[in-house]
This record gives structure tokens, sequence and C-alpha cells, in this order.
């Protein structure tokens, strides 16, 4: 696997700021799916599209998706994590999770986490992890302390809860009400 070098850090850092959060920063409108033409953010960059694919290719959470639209003009979108404040659907149909999911937390967070459930808060969906190890690699942005939550899905989903699975492999719901999570024992 490639690992990016700082610059493309920066430059990954950049996109996930200006696809999922602030698109305005940099002078672009995302449309209602989330998408922009390559073009336009090659511009608004100050990148060229070799820089701009080496860092979707790399990219070790595939945060980005790149396609060519029914007019022919590549476009670019960010997986998911898009802030609430900007107004996007991404269009992913439900699907049927896995009976567990996880996800990653600091340890402060679990009795809050345990008492109230797993809520988007800034962002449009709960993420949530097909394995242990990334719910930790998640997890651990926030703090080397990490807990793992335990999801309970496929009963999730018999009592009507959507999921939907982004391009890159995130598990996404609306909220995990307490009743469906357990700490998961793990050394991380």
């Amino acid at each position: 696997m490639t690992v990016l070098n700082r610059d493309q850090v920066r430059l990954s850092k950049r996109m996930s700021l200006v696809l999922r959060h602030r698109p305005e920063t940099a002078g672009l409108t995302l449309d209602a799916n989330g998408w922009v033409p390559v073009a336009e953010l090659l511009a608004a960059l100050g990148v060229t599209r070799a820089e701009l694919d080496q860092v979707v290719a790399h990219n070790d959470k595939a945060r980005f998706a790149v396609s060519t639209g029914p007019d022919g003009v590549d476009r670019i979108r960010a997986s998911q994590g898009h802030s609430r404040r900007v107004a996007v659907d991404l269009d992913l149909p439900p699907a049927v999770p896995p009976a567990e999911l996880f996800h990653g937390t600091p340890r402060a967070n679990l009795e809050a986490i345990l008492r109230e459930g797993l809520r988007p808060r800034s962002r449009h969906h709960v993420h949530l992890s097909v394995d242990v190890p990334t719910a930790v690699t998640v997890g651990r942005r926030r703090s080397p302390d990490v807990v793992v939550l335990r999801v309970a899905a496929g009963v999730m989903a018999e009592q009507g809860h959507v999921f939907h699975r982004s391009d890159n492999g995130v598990w996404l719901t609306a909220i995990v009400p307490s009743q469906h999570l357990s700490e998961k024992r793990t050394n991380p």
C-alpha cells in the first residue's frame, strides 16, 4: 500500500474540508448529491489532476469517489462524513447490514453514549465499521484511550432502522439507540 507523503496528506485534508464541510472556502458549490466537477476542484485548489488522482487512489480510507457523469464530465465527492451544514443526499440505497458493526470512540464518551446512544452530532449519519481494527483506528483520531462498541445492526434493521453502505464501505445510519450497544472487550 502506498502511503501519502506530507503534501498529499495536506491536500487530502483540504479536499475533505472543501468536499465535506465548507465548499464555499474554495468558491465551490456541491450538487444535490455532493458532486463537483473535477476541473473546478483542481482550479479552486491549484493542483494538478495527477496530484488529485494520487490522493484519491492512495487515501487509506478511500474518502473520495470520482465518477464520470452522463455528460462525460469527471466529478468528485466525499464518500461520506458531510457536516449537517452541507445539504447533500449521497443517494445511497438502503442496505442490509451485517449482524454486528462497530464504533470506536474515546473512552471518555462511553458513559454518555451508553446512556443516550450514538447520535450523528454535526454529521448527517452515525458512522460504523465492519471490524474492530477499523473502529479502533477511527476512535484513535480523537484519543489514544479508545473503547470499541458493538452495534447490534442486524437487530436494528429487523426493527426498521435504515442502514446505508457508502462507496468506501462505511456503514451509515441515523442513530444507534443505547439498547443496541455493548462494549466490545478488546486490547486496542
